[in-house]
């Protein structure tokens, strides 16, 4: 497959040559610095054999026994090139827009989507005195080549890990019998290799080996996407250092981290989900398959808590007066992709005496499916690391261990809507999938200007502000959303990352399972509430398709290239920095009803019993769509599979746009015969339809209508449903405000009403569209549109007023789109 990168074009290059060498792991060593708004410092580079996928997989319908996915082989590489490209694609007159996130949705850190603004020039990335000539020596010298972007390199060394004694107990390498060069590539190697069991000396040995003295400056260059690395004279893979240096910082501007103030003032910083994921705060390897481990030391001011994707919850170090350091590490191998770094004056928000609501306390638990459920074999299929899956306790551990941060001035809110909904949640997960994939959980309130509702990491999930209303609905949904991703998106993901909707198709399908499940909910009522939802989503989806391109429509737009990369491992994001994008919720939706159409056609209890089965065969390794299916089918019986089969549910539901002939079906039925709640609001609608079209002056003694009382997702799908009303007159508004107190309802409920006010015009409530811009910042992109749309000078004025006094708060990719619609 070669891989030709045209700038008009909107895909995302993953550059690194995976085939022939992989990072192992890394080191972080870093200074934060809130002046100059950069990271500063080193991390050195652990390398083991390319890699190389082979699709190894038995029949799964008895014994349900696979091996596994990945099969890492070595591979003496020829002569390594930078992808085939167009001479034009680094030209340093070329540039990409920035995409804006919708607010609507979330992100896992697992993918990257999106857009970035790389105006600037290769040479913007500093390199070496020895600069790589990769034209007259590519041909020579075999290049590493790893994802780079926004950062400036200062040197690029070899390390000498020989020089660090005692390593001989865990190494065969023999100094008397190898050249130097020869004897720390087998020092590294044996390294990469020790037993899950000796992770502790494993990370030991890579920490005395990070600082270790260098043992040669290596050649590098750089261009718009990446930086080649080099030493003279090295022409394979085989050969080239197994460690190996980079001193670097970051940049203000650059696209992986968000240097910002959070809602008490101070000065914080954090990842955000960029489209371009973590390249802008570190050399690595994007692609997913470069699966790797991972330390960090990092260094902050002492008023500031660093928080990190790890295992530990880290305790810092004084190191000086006023200066603390803080130390994580990750034993499981995850794309580089999921590190996740936050650092802030954020305060660990502890519970009150005696919460107000207790959401399980009333009722019995039900009895959880048995441990033997969780438990299919005795050996895992991944690469070997220290697996919660085999530990008995972590199997029957129902509520991780978990913490919440948040700027001091939304202490009260995480109080009263966030802290007593996490065991409940965390509970329903482990009820549903078994053993939660990380050992511990901490929970960050990010600052106002992130771009959606929430985001998962191994081991943090970040959240907006707008989930912390005094309703606990959306907070609930949100957090069960971003913990189904510890499952799907994190201890499994897509081996593509185009197949987005094997992370977020799955969490969506799973928040409302989990939060049923979480409730309590008799089987009746759940279901009801399920059902519900399914509307919600329908109506939003319908939406989605009428707004957007066809081709941006496939949930497998790669069809039969699916998973293909080129000799080296490099590859493109098919879309990934298209500006619509990340606007975009059909993987979302598509995905979660092809899911909840399986389930339905299957049954319930056969679906679920599956995908426990499944989580525990592919937990630690990248999937493929086809491979989800397989073991699926092959797990039901051939006449009790209703006709589906792996061709066409792909060519129904993966590889076609629009809505699948079997969803479109599913849901005239479902109009026919809807539940009791989305009937209800069919009720109420049909009254505001009848006192919409009264005449505005009323007979004295004339009754208004009665309204029944409506839950959030009833009060959504009441303004859905109400949006597709030609006229509302202003009085019919201001009773519909009055009736279901909507400026205090949670931001879904609140960003629904907003449209109607900016559709309908009505003056009165501006003053709440206004509040919600500057305060849901993660859902009011779309509403800066409409404003603009209805061509109205009034409601032009209050976007550019909006966007006036918060632009310089936003993050870049919002900041730039909104000016897209506004000027």
């Amino acid at each position: 497959m070669d891989i030709k990168l045209d700038p008009s074009r909107d895909d995302l290059p993953l550059m690194a040559n995976t085939s022939h060498i992989l990072v192992k792991h890394y080191i972080l060593d870093l200074d934060v610095d809130f002046g100059s708004r950069v990271f500063e410092g080193t991390i050195v580079l652990f390398f083991g054999d390319g890699n190389q996928f082979k699709k190894q997989m038995s029949s799964t319908q008895e014994t349900f026994q696979m091996e596994s996915e990945e099969a890492y082989t070595f591979r003496t590489a020829e002569p390594c090139h930078v992808p085939e490209m167009d001479a034009s694609t680094f030209s340093p007159k070329m540039g990409y827009r920035e995409s804006a996130v919708c607010g609507k949705g979330d992100q896992d850190a697992f993918g990257g989507d999106g857009n970035h603004d790389n105006q600037e020039h290769d040479s913007e990335i500093s390199s070496s005195k020895y600069r790589c000539e990769t034209g007259n020596h590519g041909k020579e010298d075999f290049l590493l080549v790893l994802d780079c972007c926004d950062l400036s390199v200062i040197k690029v060394e070899e390390v000498d890990v020989a020089s660090v004694p005692g390593l001989e107990r865990f190494t065969k390498a023999s100094k008397l019998a190898a050249t130097p060069e020869k004897l720390r590539r087998e020092i590294v190697r044996d390294l990469v290799a020790l037993p899950a069991d000796g992770w502790r000396e494993q990370l030991d040995c890579y920490t005395r080996c990070s600082k270790a003295p260098g043992c040669g400056e290596l050649l590098f260059d750089t261009d718009n996407w990446s930086i080649q690395i080099r030493k003279m004279g090295v022409q394979t893979a085989a050969d080239f250092p197994r460690a190996i240096r980079i001193q670097y910082k970051t940049k203000p501007e650059g696209q992986s981290v968000t240097w910002t103030s959070d809602q008490s003032g101070r000065p914080c910083v954090y990842t955000m989900g960029s489209p371009i994921n973590n390249r802008a705060l570190f050399p690595c390897q994007e692609p997913p398959v470069a699966m790797s481990t991972w330390q960090a030391t990092v260094r902050a001011a002492a008023s500031s808590v660093v928080l990190m994707s790890g295992e530990d919850s880290a305790k810092p170090t004084l190191l000086h007066e006023g200066y603390m350091s803080w130390y994580y590490y990750v034993t499981m191998p995850m794309p580089a992709s999921t590190f996740t770094i936050a650092v802030g004056c954020w305060k660990e928000i502890k519970p009150r005496t005696s919460p107000s609501i207790d959401l399980v306390a009333e009722r019995p638990r039900p009895t959880p499916p048995l441990e033997a459920d969780f438990r299919y074999a005795d050996t895992c299929s991944h690469e070997e690391y220290p697996c919660r899956f085999q530990k008995a306790s972590a199997a029957t551990q129902e509520i991780i261990p978990h913490r919440v941060f948040a700027p001091v001035c939304l202490e009260g809110a995480c109080q009263e809507t966030l802290l007593w909904l996490i065991p409940p949640c965390l509970s329903a997960a482990h009820s549903i999938l078994g053993t939660h994939p990380f050992s511990r959980l901490d929970i960050l309130i990010v600052p106002a200007n992130f771009p959606s509702l929430g985001m998962a990491s191994p081991h943090i999930i970040f959240l907006s502000q707008s989930t912390l209303t005094s309703m606990s609905h959306l907070c609930g949904t949100r957090l069960c959303h971003e913990i189904a991703h510890a499952w799907f998106g994190l201890v499994i993901g897509a081996r593509d990352w185009t197949e987005e909707w094997l992370s977020e198709g799955f969490a969506t399908h799973l928040e409302d399972i989990f939060w049923a499940e979480a409730q309590q909910l008799p089987p009746h009522e759940a279901l009801e509430q399920q059902e519900l939802r399914a509307c919600l989503h329908w109506h939003r989806l319908q939406d989605e398709l009428r707004n957007s391109p066809e081709e941006m429509q496939v949930l497998r737009p790669n069809r039969e290239e699916t998973g293909h990369v080129s000799a080296s491992g490099a590859s493109v994001v098919k879309h990934g920095l298209n500006p619509e994008k990340g606007f975009m919720q059909v993987h979302y939706l598509k995905g979660y009803f092809l899911l909840r159409f399986l389930a339905r056609t299957l049954g319930e209890e056969t679906y679920f019993s599956f995908l426990r089965k499944f989580v525990h065969l592919f937990h630690g390794q990248l999937i493929l769509s086809q491979e989800f299916l397989q073991m699926l089918l092959e797990s039901i019986p051939e006449d009790k599979r209703f006709g589906l089969t792996i061709e066409n549910i792909t060519h129904d539901w993966l590889e076609c746009s629009g809505i699948p002939k079997a969803l479109q079906e599913e849901r005239q039925a479902e109009d026919c015969a809807r539940s009791g709640l989305a009937r209800q609001v069919g009720c109420e609608v049909a009254k505001w339809i009848r006192v919409n079209r009264r005449p505005r002056k009323r007979k004295r003694g004339k009754r208004e209508a009665a309204f029944e009382k409506l839950s959030a997702d009833q009060l959504v799908l009441l303004l859905d449903c109400l949006l597709e009303q030609t006229t509302l007159s202003p009085q019919t508004l201001h009773c519909l405000q009055q009736t279901y107190h909507l400026q205090e309802q949670d931001a879904e409920v609140r960003h629904r009403w907003c449209e109607l006010v900016i559709k309908h015009k009505y003056t009165d409530a501006y003053e709440q569209v206004e509040r919600f811009l500057q305060e849901d910042r993660a859902m009011g992109i779309y509403l800066y549109g409409e404003l603009m749309v209805n061509e109205d000078a009034r409601q032009q004025q209050l976007a550019h007023k909006c966007f006036e006094l918060v632009k310089e708060h936003m993050d870049r990719a919002s900041a730039q789109v909104v000016t897209e619609m506004l000027f």
